[in-house]
C-alpha cells in the first residue's frame, strides 16, 4: 500500500472481466488486477460503477472482494463498493466485505430514491457506523441524480471518525473547492474525473480514481508524481497528453469504451459487458482505436 494517502494516490476503478456466458470470470479478474498493480495503480475499487457493480449480484461482488484479495494481497489498498440505494443491504454488503480482508468501502450516494441532504447523512454514518474500515464517499450526480452537498460532506467528517474522504465527481470545482476547504486536515478529496484531475490536485485533492488508468496507468502515476514534486510543466504535459484519450474513453456509456480498449491492448480476452449495457458498434470501435493510436498505446502481453 502507498505510503501517502491512506487510499493511494491512482485509484482505477477495476473493470470486471466476463466470460461468454457473462458470468465473472474469476482468472481474468484477478489476472487484470494484478496487472493493474503492475503498471501504476495503488488502489483498485472493486465492483464500482466501472465494475458494472449494477448488475453484479450480492453474492457476486463478495466473491470479487476475495477474490482481488487473494490476487494482489497487500499490494495495495483495496476498496470495495458497497453503497447501494437501500441503507440495508448496504451495511450487510459493507459487513460481509469487511470479513473478506479489504483496506476500505465506497460508499456511493443512494440512486433513484432522491433522498434529502438529512437523508444521505444519516445513509452514510448508519453504513460507516456499522464497520470498523475507513470509508470512501463517492458523489457522482449525473448517474444517481442526488448531489452530495459540500455542507453534508463537512457534517460527516466531523461526526463519523472513520468517513476519511470523498472521490468527487460532480464536475463542479467550485463546490469541490468547497469541500477540500471547509471538510478539515487530512480528509482526503479524490478526482472521480479523469479529465479533471489535475485541477482537482490544484486545489487540494490528493489523487484519482480513474478509468483511464487502465491504459496509461504508469502516465497518470507520472503525473501524479510530478506535481508532487513541484514539476508543474511534466504534470501539466501529461494531463493534456491524456484528455483525447480520456474523452474517448467516455464516448459513450463507461465501461464499454475502456473493456473495449483493454482487449485491443491484450490485457483482458473480451470487452463484454452485462445488459442493459451493450459492447461498441464500429463506429465507437473506431473513436476508441484513434485515440489509443493516437496516444501510442502499445499492446500489453496478454493476461
Amino acid at each position: 500500500m502507498s505510503n501517502g494517502p491512506y487510499f493511494g494516490r491512482v485509484v482505477t476503478a477495476m473493470a470486471t472481466p466476463f466470460d461468454e456466458n457473462r458470468r465473472v470470470d474469476e482468472p481474468q479478474a484477478a489476472a487484470l488486477a494484478r496487472w493493474l498493480v503492475e503498471n501504476g495503480s495503488d488502489g483498485l475499487v472493486i465492483a464500482g460503477t466501472t465494475g458494472e457493480s449494477a448488475t453484479l449480484s450480492h453474492d457476486e461482488k463478495v466473491s470479487l472482494f476475495t477474490l482481488v484479495k487473494n490476487a494482489v494481497g497487500d499490494g495495495a489498498c483495496l476498496i470495495a463498493n458497497t453503497g447501494t440505494n437501500d441503507t440495508r443491504e448496504s451495511i450487510d454488503l459493507t459487513r460481509a466485505a469487511e470479513d473478506t480482508g479489504v483496506d476500505g468501502i465506497l460508499l456511493v450516494a443512494p440512486y433513484y430514491n432522491k433522498p434529502t441532504q438529512e437523508g444521505l447523512y444519516q445513509h452514510f454514518k448508519a453504513i460507516a457506523s456499522s464497520t470498523k474500515l475507513p470509508v470512501l464517499l463517492y458523489n457522482v450526480p449525473g448517474r444517481t441524480i442526488t448531489n452530495i452537498l459540500p455542507a453534508t460532506v463537512k457534517r460527516l467528517a466531523c461526526d463519523v471518525p472513520n468517513i476519511l474522504g470523498i472521490k468527487e465527481a460532480s464536475s463542479d470545482l467550485a463546490q469541490i473547492s468547497q469541500i477540500a476547504r471547509d471538510a478539515g486536515r487530512g480528509f482526503e478529496v479524490y478526482s472521480g474525473e479523469d479529465g479533471v484531475t489535475l485541477p482537482i490536485l490544484s486545489i487540494g485533492g490528493v489523487g484519482v480514481i480513474s478509468v483511464t488508468s487502465h491504459v496509461i496507468g504508469n502516465d497518470i502515476r507520472a503525473m501524479h508524481d510530478a506535481f508532487f514534486a513541484g514539476d508543474m510543466d511534466t504534470a501539466r504535459e501529461l494531463h493534456l497528453k491524456a484528455l483525447p484519450l480520456t474523452k474517448a474513453l467516455f464516448s459513450t456509456t463507461s465501461p464499454s469504451p475502456v473493456k473495449y480498449a483493454l482487449e485491443r491492448m491484450g490485457v483482458i480476452k473480451s470487452g463484454r459487458v452485462r445488459l442493459p449495457l451493450v459492447e461498441l458498434n464500429a463506429d465507437e470501435r473506431r473513436v476508441v482505436d484513434a485515440a489509443l493510436a493516437e496516444y501510442g498505446v502499445a499492446r500489453a502481453q496478454r493476461v
